[in-house]
Formats: C-alpha cells, sequence, structure tokens
C-alpha cells in the first residue's frame, strides 16, 4: 500500500509486484484483447487465487506473493454472465487449471446468470437459456443494463466483480452502445463508493476503433491483450501492456515497462514471464 491506498491483488503475483500489489480499490477495468490472447485467463486467475486464499488463509503469500495485504482481499467474489452457464465457467477452469482453482470457485465464488434475460426477444427459446422447461416460460421483463445495475448496487461493495462479457452487450439489440458507455462511466464513479473491483471482458475488434475508444474512455484502466508473431518462426506469443491507467502507467514507464511476455499454464493460470522495456 502507497500513500495509503487500498490496492486488491490481481492473482498475478510477478504483475502485483510491479504494480505495488494490485489495482486501487474502487477501480473499474476493461480487459480487451485478441480472440484466446488471455483476458479470460487473467480474470479466471484473479477469482480463482483470490478464491483459495479465502478458503485458505495459509496460502496468502504462496498465492498472491509479499506485495500484497491481507487487509485488501475483497469480501465477495461474484462472476456476471449474459450467455454462459455457471457450470460451464466452472467446468472451463476445472479443464484448464489445476484442481485447487476448481474447488476454491466451486465453495467461494457467487454466479448470477443474466442469460434468460439476455436472450429475451431472441430467437433462442427459454429452456435454451435458463432453467425453465417450457418454450413459453416468462422472462424478466426488466430491461438488461437496468437488471445490471440493480445487481450491482446490491452486491458490488467491497467485491471483486466479472462481467462477462461486454462483447455480449456491444452485439445485442436490447443495449445501445451510447446507453452503455454513459452506465460505465456512471459505474466508474459509484465504483469508488463500492470500493471493490469489476473487471469488463471484451474481445478487440467486434466493434469499429471510434466505439472501443468511447468504452476504453468511460473505465479507470485498459489492459489490453494480443498474439503477436516473432520474425524467425510461424509461433505466436501473448503478451499484455496497460494501455491506460492513470495510477498506474506513470510507474511502469518510471521503470520502463513497456509491455509483458505473458504464458498460459495448468498450475498457475495466467503468469507474467517477464517484461519488454520501452
Amino acid at each position: 500500500m502507497e500513500n495509503g491506498t487500498r490496492r486488491i491483488p490481481t492473482g498475478v503475483s510477478d504483475f502485483d509486484t510491479m504494480i505495488q500489489g494490485g489495482f486501487p480499490a474502487g477501480s473499474v477495468i476493461l480487459l480487451i484483447g485478441d480472440v484466446g490472447a488471455g483476458q479470460r485467463e487473467f480474470a479466471y486467475t484473479s477469482v480463482s487465487k483470490l478464491a483459495i486464499v479465502k478458503e485458505e488463509p495459509e496460502m496468502f503469500e504462496f498465492m498472491l506473493g509479499h506485495t500484497c495485504n491481507k487487509e485488501d482481499l475483497p469480501e465477495n467474489i461474484f462472476y456476471i454472465s449474459f450467455s454462459k452457464a455457471a457450470d460451464d465457467i466452472i467446468g472451463e477452469v476445472k479443464a484448464a487449471f489445476n484442481e485447487s482453482f476448481y474447488k476454491a470457485l466451486k465453495t467461494q465464488m457467487k454466479f448470477r446468470d443474466f442469460s434468460r434475460t439476455y436472450f429475451r426477444n431472441s430467437i433462442v427459446p427459454v429452456k435454451w437459456s435458463g432453467d425453465g422447461s417450457s418454450l413459453f416460460s416468462k422472462r424478466s421483463t426488466v430491461p438488461l443494463l437496468e437488471s445490471l445495475v440493480n445487481f450491482l448496487d446490491d452486491n458490488a461493495e467491497n467485491s471483486l466483480v466479472i462481467i462477462d462479457s461486454l462483447t455480449d452487450l456491444v452485439i445485442s439489440k436490447q443495449v445501445d452502445i451510447i446507453e452503455l458507455a454513459t452506465l460505465l462511466r456512471g459505474m466508474q464513479r459509484q465504483a469508488k463508493k463500492w470500493r471493490g473491483i469489476i473487471y469488463l471482458l471484451m474481445t478487440k475488434n467486434i466493434v469499429d476503433r471510434e466505439k472501443e475508444i468511447l468504452l476504453e474512455d468511460s473505465v479507470d484502466g485498459v489492459l489490453v491483450f494480443e498474439w503477436t508473431h516473432t520474425h524467425r518462426s510461424s509461433s505466436r506469443r501473448r503478451h499484455m501492456y496497460v494501455e491506460e491507467f492513470t495510477s498506474l502507467l506513470p510507474h511502469l514507464e518510471a521503470e520502463r515497462i513497456a509491455r509483458f511476455n505473458t504464458e498460459i499454464n495448468s498450475t498457475s493460470g495466467f503468469v507474467v514471464i517477464n517484461t519488454i522495456n520501452i
């Protein structure tokens, strides 16, 4: 903690060390990237390692490193989805990572599925988007973004919240992108009172760059995940860089850090291997 600022760990310990213990509490952070470049795995790693520490406090330093403070952990972990079921999320974690990730999420993460509201007025039948057995079961009449706002108002205080995903929202006929950007600005403001962390997942190039910039400008921080090719081989590597984050960029630039080499493995999840200097 620096200058009295509470920092909530990301769970990616080498990255947390570089950003002095984690992200400032009250931040809304966009994780945007190429398909499969690591933004989802970053989120899975974060919620899994914090869940393990909540379940087994003695694992704190092993999971989160030495720069984080136990007092700074969020009280609750929420995963919000618009199109995926809880079992699908848990199943992906179980298949990709070690068993401790999966077990901790099963007991420590609270899941909110908005798929019934998301697929309202679409061709998708209710029995595909929820646990209803009838094609004619009623869906919620509350607008999707209003439902999201109500949930956050009731639950986001001192919590880590994953919203999966903005991609679902920007392609939905229910959601106007200007209204979505306005909501994010309001969320950014309110998050300072909630004192937790909100991660927003999004895939690059789903909307045009102008709309991406509009969304990026509506949050506190933007982490970009990308695939890059090397000149000497056909292999690809994953990289991550901080595109925007007022409270973090000056520190990274002082250390001349341009971006991070990353990898994903079954034992540790999302890992920062090393840094690429300016």
